[in-house]
């Protein structure tokens, strides 16, 4: 497993989040886990990756698909 090494960090937030590692039961490399994790879900997906594909599928129908008929006479 990878490691991460941060430097430079104030004693009060290095003492903030013991405490907060102390409230929740779990270690202060425990928290730091955990937050790392959520932030990690924050993050955009991969650009290579597809989110949806289209699918073209033949109906047999031969009409015009007009704003018409796809919305009704509303026209939304």
């Amino acid at each position: 497993m990878n490691a991460v090494h941060i430097t430079q960090i104030h004693p009060e937030t290095i003492n903030a989040l013991k405490r907060l590692a102390r409230s929740n039961h779990r270690s202060l490399q425990g928290e730091l886990r955990v937050i790392l994790e959520r932030a990690a879900r924050l993050a955009p997906p991969d650009a290579t990756r597809d989110e949806f594909k289209l699918v073209t599928v033949r109906t047999g129908y031969t009409g015009s698909w007009s704003r018409e008929e796809i919305y009704g006479a509303d026209g939304r």
